[in-house]
């Protein structure tokens, strides 16, 4: 893989823009809303957003310095006034209009009649909420650490939410927020987005306790597959244990199984039908026929009983 090696002095400070916002990606949209001194409502889009903590419940997002003429916005102007805000989630049905928010509006016009976007009263902060938005976030300002004093240096804004709003729409079993019915946006850079619902969601379970096997104690005809991808070697590695003799006796059964090691080349054969279980998520299954290999049960039968004790008492 050739790369682009990039020293941050060197780069135009655009084009560096840029590139951290294509390789950190996709990023949630934190469409906050402010008050200014007057009580002029304001709404602005930001993607340099994210949650760390639940307890407190704390949001950090960034009010980055126009590179254009290094000017500070009006959201962390009004922020610095009130200390208060709403952060409202941005879904599918409303990113075109959170797009028109992005637009620099003069000071004091409101992005809420720009957009046709509804404002509607928070219970604890003064700036309002929005009504099209599936989880609004009332948040009281801890903290504004300021990271540069030049065109395109961030002031983190470091929010402690104080009340929760969720749409019960978007609500699926256990009350937990489903993200189909959710269907967030993300940034990327430039002009992409990405919706976050549909195929694109993907669910990832992976087991933390007890400790997995791990990729270094998979058998080497394994780890230097030719079929295997690493998304494979992962689905592997994470498991808590190798595949019991029991399990490899009974897929050995299996009529795919037979064709396959009837094959002339049969270890690619195996781990092609391997492959077709993984990408199913039928891990347990492919693990096994991936260790009908005679290589791994010839070569490593010590090994292999060792392994699998050791995970039957972790």
């Amino acid at each position: 893989m050739e790369m682009l090696t990039i020293d941050p002095h060197d780069v135009v400070q655009k084009d560096l823009h840029q590139f951290i916002l294509g390789s950190v990606a996709p990023r949630p949209i934190a469409f906050v809303s402010t008050i200014d001194e007057e009580g002029r409502q304001n709404l602005a889009p930001y993607s340099f957003f994210n949650a760390f903590s639940s307890n407190p419940p704390i949001v950090v997002f960034s009010s980055n310095r126009r590179g254009s003429n290094n000017t500070t916005k009006d959201t962390l102007d009004n922020i610095r006034i009130s200390g208060e805000c709403v952060i409202n989630a941005v879904n599918y049905a409303m990113v075109r209009q959170m797009a028109v928010a992005s637009v620099d509006f003069p000071k004091g016009v409101s992005e809420f009649v720009k957009t046709g976007l509804t404002p509607i009263p928070s219970d604890l902060v003064a700036p309002p909420r929005v009504a099209e938005s599936p989880s609004q976030m009332e948040c009281k300002v801890k903290d504004i650490i300021t990271l540069g004093d030049k065109g395109g240096a961030g002031h983190l804004i470091i929010c402690e939410i104080v009340r929760m709003h969720i749409s019960k729409d978007v609500l699926g079993e256990r009350n937990r927020i489903d993200p189909h019915k959710m269907d967030l946006m993300g940034r990327m850079g430039r002009a992409f987005y990405v919706r976050c619902s549909g195929p694109a969601i993907h669910t990832i379970v992976q087991e933390f306790l007890p400790v997995t096997i791990g990729y270094d104690n998979l058998p080497s005809s394994i780890k230097n597959s030719l079929v295997l991808t690493g998304n494979d070697l992962g689905k592997l590695a994470g498991r808590v244990s190798l595949p019991t003799k029991e399990e490899i006796d009974a897929v050995a059964e299996l009529p795919e199984v037979k064709v396959a090691l009837s094959q002339t080349n049969k270890d690619t054969a195996v781990h092609y039908l391997a492959k077709t279980f993984l990408d199913r998520d039928e891990v347990a299954t492919g693990f096994s026929i991936l260790m009908l290999d005679t290589s791994i049960n010839t070569v490593y039968p010590h090994r292999w009983n060792v392994l699998h004790d050791k995970s039957d008492l972790s």
